[in-house]
């Protein structure tokens, strides 16, 4: 199962020119992934709710984060399970995709 910030959860935390690409298109992405199952959109700026509802067994993060600031963390250590963060692949960001088209407009 992946949690997936809502739109307006998006803008709140990246600005009012994000998400780039609509909730139901981010969705739909992941939901292309033959590992998930369900995807689940949240309109909290955090997915710890989520999270305590669901107990998952395992939560993955990027590694852009450490440990100690991987919301939830807690929550799945205390009933058990893991945290893993991942690790990002260079330049495939949003944020470094339209720091690139912005270069290319000028």
């Amino acid at each position: 199962m992946v949690g997936l910030n809502s739109d307006a959860s998006v803008r709140r935390l990246k600005g009012p020119d994000r998400p780039v690409q609509n909730e139901m298109a981010r969705a739909t992405v992941m939901a292309s992934i033959a590992a998930v199952d369900r995807v689940v959109l949240f309109e909290e700026d955090t997915p710890e709710a989520l999270i305590g509802a669901l107990l998952p067994n395992m939560l993955f993060k990027g590694a852009d984060y450490r440990l100690d600031q991987v919301v939830g963390a807690d929550i799945v250590r205390a009933h058990g399970g893991e945290v893993r963060l991942i690790d990002l692949e260079a330049g495939h960001s949003t944020t470094a995709t339209i720091r690139r088209i912005n270069r290319g407009a000028g």
